[in-house]
């Protein structure tokens, strides 16, 4: 377990108030607009240590780079805007059931599973239509 410096202190509280998915660059260059600057690394480490600890979700997008959001809820999935990043938290028996039959089907235990749904807002969809 991490200590709570004022560095993951103020990572913590920014992911609080940041209710869409964000790069470590995004969360670090927020960080010191704000005022509060915390070294690059110490950004990774401390989302690192976050996720492992189940305190953020993660999220890769298409080019592989991580996104991180702090989640109160269990276990879930998101619906993602590609553009703007918008998230909305998603649980589904569905999900759950087709899991736990593949699963069962091919004689795993034990397996974890995220689902993440990607696809563009009513918003950025309504700018990109405007800006045509």
């Amino acid at each position: 377990m991490q200590r709570m410096t004022r560095q993951r202190a103020a990572l913590a509280e920014l992911l609080d108030a940041t209710p869409d998915f964000r790069s470590a660059q995004q969360l670090h260059q927020m960080l010191a607009e704000s005022g509060r600057p915390v070294g690059l690394a110490t950004v990774y480490r401390t989302l690192q240590a976050m996720a492992e600890a189940g305190d953020v979700d993660v999220l890769r997008i298409e080019d592989g780079e991580a996104l991180y959001r702090r989640c109160a809820h269990g276990h879930h999935h998101h619906l993602v805007c590609r553009e703007c990043g918008t998230a909305v938290e998603l649980t589904g028996d569905v999900v759950e059931r087709w899991a736990t039959r593949i699963a069962q089907e091919h004689d795993f235990v034990e397996v974890e599973h995220t689902a993440e749904l990607v696809g563009t807002c009513r918003d950025c969809a309504a700018r990109r239509y405007r800006g045509r």
